[in-house]
């Protein structure tokens, strides 16, 4: 009896579709924001809100300007 050799290119295109075809994971339910001070001090406060809700819009403490100031949703840099 003869066995034959499995031909490595075959192989490789095998692979390349089993991947092809796997599941995309899921996004996350929350997401990181970052709270900018809108008195421009340069201070911010970090969240997690729902993926789905509007952007955040709170009224916290400044203890720069040591006030209580308008803190808006900005862009996160990084993850």
């Amino acid at each position: 009896m003869r066995t034959t050799t499995p031909n490595p290119a075959k192989l490789s295109t095998q692979r390349r579709q089993t991947t092809a075809n796997m599941a995309k994971k899921a996004k996350t339910r929350l997401i990181h924001v970052r709270l900018l001070s809108m008195a421009m001090t340069g201070f911010f406060y970090t969240f997690k809100r729902p993926r789905t809700a509007l952007p955040m819009g709170l009224l916290k403490y400044d203890p720069i300007v040591r006030k209580k100031v308008l803190f808006l949703e900005s862009k996160r840099k990084g993850k």
